[in-house]
């Protein structure tokens, strides 16, 4: 009987103590992954997994389109109405004030 074309046809077999068995599935279970071999050749290969949690990304980019909304309504406005007033201009800083919080947060932790 053949084998079939397989794009990784050699398996590698090791043994690991309880200890570390649980340590492994523990990193695992971060990572919210369940395919062990996957994760082993990773970091036997590479020595290393990046796991990116792009949750403030979300809230930041939410932030973005919520200013970019207003500025679009005050433009509207101002085209009709040709008046600028100080609520709109104080509603854009305290939305741009949070989006710089929101960079500044995820910047410290950059590694």
């Amino acid at each position: 009987m053949q084998k079939p074309n397989l794009e990784r046809p050699i398996q590698m077999i090791f043994r690991v103590s309880e200890r570390e068995r649980d340590i492994i599935y523990q990193k695992m279970a971060l990572l919210k992954t369940n395919n062990k071999t996957a994760y082993l050749r990773k970091m036997v290969c590479d020595g290393f997994i990046y796991k990116v949690d792009f949750s403030e990304f979300k809230e930041m980019f939410a932030n973005i389109g919520s200013v970019s909304r207003s500025i679009n309504q005050i433009a509207k406005r101002i085209n009709s109405t040709e008046r600028v007033y100080t609520e709109d201009i104080a509603e854009l800083k305290a939305q741009q004030e949070e989006m710089w919080k929101i960079i500044k947060s995820m910047c410290k932790r950059i590694p």
